[in-house]
């Protein structure tokens, strides 16, 4: 680590402080992972992608709840600016590095997977472990289960 890092777990305590929270935030951990095993191969399996950035739109940036939007055309941005990314150390202007609808698509063209979910869900950060097990994970599993999708790969930014 350089001597200016800031270590993570740190810098989102700093973080919640700041925006007036007054617990520190519990990291989410569970003895039994709510996750199951695949019932047949990938190349069988249709996948969607869960991710935290939200959609470059004014409705992207105004909304903190579930949103789902076609996987194609692949967006050519996404709204990730109230995220906690390290800004001064790298950038989201290419939406293929923590959006990988294209390498999914190429997945697909290879048969390693069945096909691409025509849908792609961005869920809130949240610091509500309680808010996103009851209300956002259900939903996201919901509109899953809607598209017939296998499998999720879950993408946080």
């Amino acid at each position: 680590m350089k001597e200016n890092d800031v270590p993570y777990m740190e810098r989102t305590r700093n973080f919640y402080r700041a925006q007036g929270y007054t617990s520190d935030y519990q990291w989410a951990h569970y003895d039994d992972v709510p996750f199951t095993l695949l019932q047949k191969p990938l190349s069988k399996c249709k996948v969607a992608v869960v991710t935290t950035a939200m959609p470059d739109s004014e409705t992207g940036r105004a909304q903190r709840q579930v949103h789902s939007c076609a996987s194609l055309p692949i967006p050519s941005s996404m709204y990730t600016d109230e995220l906690s990314w390290h800004k001064t150390m790298t950038h989201t202007n290419d939406v293929a590095s923590f959006l990988p609808l294209k390498q999914l698509k190429r997945c697909e063209d290879e048969g390693l997977i069945s096909e691409l979910g025509n849908r792609f869900h961005s869920i809130p950060t949240e610091y509500s472990q309680r808010n996103t097990r009851v209300n956002d994970a259900p939903e996201i599993l919901a509109r899953c289960q809607h598209d017939a999708v296998d499998v999720a790969i879950l993408v946080p930014l």
